[in-house]
């Protein structure tokens, strides 16, 4: 017992001699005070503000934090609740108005309760002191309590009462990253500082003490109790009655969702923050100068957005999503476009920001993904602007294989791995066939292209040509949602490529890298533009891949266009009528393939939805019709003049001069490059009878070398027909065969003219056979205007 005491006597002792060290070190700094350098009320301004948004009718947004993530509201302390500033100075700090940095008489009644409990009992601090803290954080050993002080005693150097509570209350750590009055009063209530009555001031005057702790959403017990310590208090500096404090608790308080008092747009209203740079922020006041002023309380940035319009357009993402759940599909994005004006009217990255379990922070309309056939119409535009095809045009949908160095043989299909043969331009874009696209491309050059993307706006594709080869048609790079949705509406304003505006005039947010179309954007070519967009938005055109009454057919006018990225892990559906552009994506953030969902079942139903909401009271005006080219009727199969047994006729646009070729052509003879596709068709849907002789072709030459005639022999071979017998003549006398659809012949020279009859149907052709001047060293023969080898039995 006595070594016990004996110990406890030192131990007193020795607190005793720290108490005396303290208290002189803190003479010390009193004595040292005229040498202080003062901080003033400037040199802590706030620049670095939680903003409010509105949208373009000035209805509330929400507030977004600042960039280091703190959401903080600056409020003057005339527009705060006297409530809460007596109740904050009740809990924190009663006699701050009657000392100065330091209350001595604190830190010596703290310091005698601790040594007498031998534990802190009982904290010291001042709100200056705490003012300090915030100011710059420093560990809580005897250093840095001495370093607080110095930074407390050059506070109250520098600024009187009034303005350190300002400073203080306004950097008040009100839970998460929620900092000051003005802030949580507007996240928690939706109402300004002012506003707040005895109830809600006493439970945030209760928050600061420990914020975790007190967590309204977690811990509303503690929270509760902390409130009772806070009026308590309150009645002791005599600021409220007992009764009043008693009453007070059973008031009925409701804190708002964790939506931290974001309405709408939250993936849209961050973005904008971000682009605000730093250097716009006065370092003179509390606001940055190029807030507008909506009401007297706030600052407010007003935005383009259509409250009501971003509400449904959110609420429709969420129901597509959640029918497509099976699907395995879980996110989408959508943004929709003024094309007057180039003004966002809506703005969804994902069905719902606050999930963070299913990564709803991420901003798919920012995020780069790949856009699988969306590019392919601005290919086929430049490839027209240059002249490399026409609108006529006939392109090859057929297979086709590129060597590429250092990679595997390149064979573009379609997801349906089949092909259409000849097609036209308008069918190949509308239907978005890969293969025509893709020797579009090779028209073109990759390079070429590139440059064009990048005019457009296109600024993530930064690899090399080589990089992205002839797959950039196909969606081989990367791009975002806002990027297509830019192009698209140069599409919709005819080739002016324009910037989208975010914010109305005295505007914050600048002209920069993610709202910039190049200075060299492409010189409008309305003619073009105006033929891309009568394809996209031709229905029947579409039909082959997407039928007559899919969701991208819509009651009035309007372009559209799909894409799927490969493993079906994106689909897009971007279009336009004269009044919008909106671009939809669906998919998932974490890159798992949806199941059986491609752009017309994925993000074409959301795209549906919103075209139609925006229309819903008065429809668009039509697409004017192309500018100087002449409609023509065309035979729907093969592109050229109807003939009498045509099926199917159709209006097709040709430029004026080449009218007179439509005029002279009869014949439509296919080149070498559809022998194999042609070879595997049950039948041929490219001649008037459904017969079509595939070997020897139209004005082929062979040589047949002499002494060797009869060892050489020709296949003549047709595609179609295959049951019924068919009757060949050469030089009109008639054939022996035991083979319908397939013989051979001996080389003769001379010229001949091969025909083929089955019923009514019947095809002919003509070739010829020389005689070699040199005799081969191989046996064989030789084919010329042909780059393909003719089968020969021997």
């Amino acid at each position: 017992m006595k070594l016990i005491s004996r110990s406890l006597l030192k131990l007193k002792r020795t607190s005793k001699i720290i108490l005396a060290v303290a208290v002189l070190l803190i003479c010390l700094i009193v004595r040292l005070i005229p040498y202080v350098a003062p901080i003033r009320a400037a040199d802590i301004v706030q620049n670095q503000l939680a903003m409010q948004f509105s949208d373009r009718n000035g209805l509330p947004l929400g507030t977004i934090l600042t960039r280091d993530q703190e959401h903080t509201s600056v409020v003057p302390l005339n527009q705060v609740s006297p409530q809460f500033i007596h109740a904050i100075l009740a809990a924190e700090d009663g006699s701050f108005y009657h000392h100065g940095a330091l209350d001595m008489k604190a830190v010596i009644r703290a310091s005698k309760e601790a040594i007498h409990a031998k534990r802190i009992i009982s904290g010291a601090s001042t709100i200056t002191m705490q003012l300090a803290r915030m100011l710059d954080p420093v560990p809580r050993s005897f250093s840095g309590k001495l370093s607080e002080i110095w930074l407390s005693w050059r506070l109250a150097a520098g600024m009187n009462k009034d303005e350190i509570l300002s400073a203080y209350i306004n950097r008040l750590p009100m839970g998460g990253n929620i900092y000051g009055v003005e802030a949580a009063a507007r996240t928690y209530f939706s109402i300004p500082a002012s506003e707040l009555n005895l109830a809600q001031a006493s439970l945030l005057a209760a928050i600061p003490n420990n914020p975790t702790y007190f967590n309204p959403y977690e811990h509303w017990e503690r929270l509760k109790q902390r409130q009772k310590y806070v009026l308590n208090r309150m009645v002791q500096e005599k600021y409220i009655s007992e009764a009043i404090a008693t009453r007070t608790p059973a008031e009925k308080v409701v804190f708002q969702s964790r939506q931290r008092g974001i309405i709408a747009a939250p993936h849209f209203l961050f973005w904008l923050a971000n682009q605000i740079p730093p250097n716009s922020l006065e370092k003179e006041g509390l606001v940055p100068p190029f807030l507008r002023r909506v009401r007297g309380d706030q600052s407010v940035i007003r935005t383009t957005i259509n409250r009501p319009l971003q509400q449904f357009v959110e609420a429709q993402v969420q129901q597509v999503i959640s029918s497509l759940a099976a699907n395995n599909v879980h996110d989408a994005a959508a943004l929709v476009i003024d094309n007057r004006t180039g003004e966002v009217l809506a703005y969804v990255g994902s069905p719902d920001y606050f999930n963070e379990a299913k990564l709803g922070r991420n901003d798919g309309v920012q995020a780069l993904r790949q856009p699988g056939s969306t590019l392919k119409p601005f290919v086929y535009e430049l490839a027209l602007e240059k002249g490399l095809i026409r609108p006529n045009t006939i392109l090859a949908d057929v297979p086709a294989h590129y060597a590429i160095p250092g990679a595997k043989l390149y064979s573009p299909t379609d997801y349906t791995e089949k092909f259409l043969g000849p097609v036209r331009v308008r069918i190949a874009l509308a239907n978005s066939l890969n293969v025509p696209a893709v020797r579009v491309l090779e028209k073109v050059g990759v390079e070429t292209f590139l440059e064009r993307l990048h005019q457009l706006g296109f600024e993530h594709l930064n690899q090399t040509p080589e990089h992205y080869g002839l797959g950039l048609t196909l969606g081989s790079g990367e791009v975002s949602l806002w990027e297509l949705a830019r192009a698209y509406l140069t599409i919709a304003r005819l080739g002016d490529a324009t910037p989208i505006v975010s914010t109305f005039s005295n505007s914050p947010i600048p002209t920069d890298a993610m709202n910039r179309v190049s200075t060299n954007s492409p010189l409008p070519n309305y003619t073009i533009w105006q033929l891309i967009t009568n394809i996209l938005s031709d229905n029947h055109a579409r039909a082959t891949a997407f039928g007559v009454d899919s969701v991208l057919h819509l009651p009035f006018a309007s372009a559209v266009k799909t894409g799927t990225s490969s493993n079906f892990r994106d689909t897009w559906t971007v279009g336009f009528t004269t009044d919008y552009t909106v671009a939809t994506w669906v998919g998932n953030f974490n890159g798992e393939p949806m199941r059986q969902v491609s752009g017309v079942t994925g993000a074409a139903p959301l795209w549906n939805r919103i075209m139609l909401h925006l229309h819903e009271h008065q429809e668009p005006a039509d697409f004017p019709p192309p500018e100087g080219l002449v409609q023509l009727p065309i035979c729907a199969i093969s592109g050229l003049r109807p003939t009498p047994d045509c099926t199917s006729v159709v209006q097709e646009y040709f430029y004026p001069e080449d009218k007179s070729n439509y005029e002279a052509e009869n014949q439509f003879n296919l080149p070498p490059e559809y022998d194999e596709w042609l070879a595997k068709q049950q039948q041929s849907n490219f001649t008037s009878n459904n017969l079509r002789i595939l070997s020897p072709r139209q004005g082929d030459l062979f040589l047949v070398y002499p002494g060797e005639e009869a060892k050489q022999k020709l296949e003549f071979k047709l595609v179609g027909n295959k049951s019924a017998s068919v009757e060949w003549r050469l030089n009109g006398e008639k054939l022996d065969t035991h083979s319908a659809n397939s013989l051979f012949w001996n080389l003769h020279p001379g010229k001949w003219t091969l025909e083929a009859r089955s019923g009514e149907m019947s095809d002919k052709v003509t070739f010829q056979v020389e005689l070699a001047n040199i005799k081969p060293t191989r046996r064989g023969f030789s084919i010329s205007n042909s780059p393909v080898r003719m089968k020969i039995e021997k």
